[in-house]
């Protein structure tokens, strides 16, 4: 028996995408517990993130809205957080700032690619 048969995965890349969510979302909770909770937008968008994750993983319909809104508020808040970083720091000035910047960038390119994968296999979903 198949991994993806145990787990009743459709997609493999519906699979995917629902674990970049997963990831994203259990990482600004780290972030949060370390900042002590004093950035409480980060709560909205972790949550959203899981439940995404949720939603993909079970083939919803709404988790494809839930993807698209994602995308925006995502990519809004790490094109300004690189920004800033960009702003403060140079790109490459230390070794922190650099795997900051180009997760960053990694970020927002694993939420283009779920946007487009997604939206293509929206027919898919219940």
């Amino acid at each position: 028996m198949t991994l993806k048969s145990k787990l009743k995965v459709e997609s493999l890349g519906v699979a995917v995408f629902s674990i970049f969510y997963a990831i994203v979302g259990v990482a600004i909770i780290s972030m949060l517990a370390l900042s002590n909770f004093t950035i409480p937008h980060m709560v909205v968008l972790a949550f959203l993130n899981l439940i995404t994750a949720y939603g993909l993983f079970k083939m919803k319909k709404w988790a494809v809205l839930l993807t698209i809104v994602l995308f925006f508020l995502g990519t809004t808040f790490g094109a300004t957080t690189l920004y800033g970083s960009i702003m403060i720091e140079p790109f490459f000035s230390s070794i922190e700032t650099s795997l900051l910047n180009l997760t960053l960038i990694a970020y927002m390119i694993g939420l283009f690619a779920a946007l487009i994968y997604v939206a293509a296999k929206r027919e898919n979903f219940q």
